[in-house]
């Protein structure tokens, strides 16, 4: 066997930060087990999920970090952030929660301040609660581009829209990104 011929494995933290509410832990639920519980669950602190996946021909162990996004929790946040490979930034598109995407910048500084230029992806959470089924992206992609984050998908773990996609994104970009080292 060639040594390009070798499989290699890979393993990934995936830190998951946001508000308070917007469907961190949701969304990570529905992508490593595919279910989705109605009831809202605080995160304290943090909550760690291993997953594994295949990607081409290599075993990549993934450890989804989902970081509490309450501010009691804001002093732990430095030492979970730590060894971050990437990060998905979740805000929500439901009524009364708007201003989980006022700070969108805030947690993106945040994530670069202790983890340098990671990749990130932006996650707009609980598309089917918009109540107009309408919303005007524009303003999301602004703030996609300015801070070179890889993409936004508009998301929904209730109802899986986006969420295989957006997670998929990020696990490739890794991918490429780390198996010729």
């Amino acid at each position: 066997m060639t040594k390009n011929d070798e499989r290699k494995d890979f393993v990934f933290k995936i830190t998951v930060i946001g508000d308070g509410g917007v469907g961190k832990t949701s969304l990570i639920k529905k992508y490593t087990k595919g279910s989705f519980r109605k009831e809202y669950i605080k995160t304290l602190g943090a909550q760690f999920s291993q997953y594994d996946e295949r990607v081409e021909d290599s075993a990549v162990k993934l450890f989804f970090w989902d970081i509490a996004g309450q501010h009691e929790f804001s002093f732990m946040r430095p030492t979970f952030y730590k060894g971050s490979k990437a990060a998905i930034i979740v805000f929500s598109h439901a009524k009364g929660e708007e201003v989980s995407f006022e700070n969108i910048s805030q947690w993106h500084d945040d994530i670069k301040k202790y983890c340098g230029d990671i990749p990130i992806v932006l996650f707009g959470n609980k598309i089917d609660l918009l109540e107009d089924k309408k919303f005007d992206d524009d303003k999301v992609e602004k703030i996609a581009n300015d801070r070179k984050f890889l993409r936004y998908y508009k998301t929904s773990a209730k109802t899986g829209i986006g969420v295989y996609e957006g997670f998929r994104a990020i696990i490739e970009n890794l991918y490429q990104k780390y198996k010729d080292l």
